[in-house]
């Protein structure tokens, strides 16, 4: 498992009444973008170091367009100030 910050850390459930969980990877601490991630996750806003198990894949972030300064994460549609 590889990822970079900004990729999106997905944890799938075991039961099925329960949804998946989702991350922003915002630190990588193995090397060549191996786990442990720090993951701030998307249903509570919680940090967390991760290391996760074989229920996880990584979703690459969106790539950007070239000369914006927006990160990956916020939304095209998002107004800047």
């Amino acid at each position: 498992m590889h990822a970079k910050p900004g990729d999106w850390l997905v944890i799938k459930s075991a039961v099925l009444d329960k949804p998946s969980r989702r991350g922003l990877i915002t630190e990588v601490h193995g090397a060549d973008g191996a786990p442990p991630y720090v993951v701030r996750w998307t249903h509570n806003d919680h940090e967390a170091l991760v290391f996760p198990g074989p229920d996880a894949h990584i979703e690459a972030s969106a790539p950007t367009d070239v000369g914006e300064d927006r990160p990956a994460s916020v939304p095209r549609w998002t107004k800047r100030t």
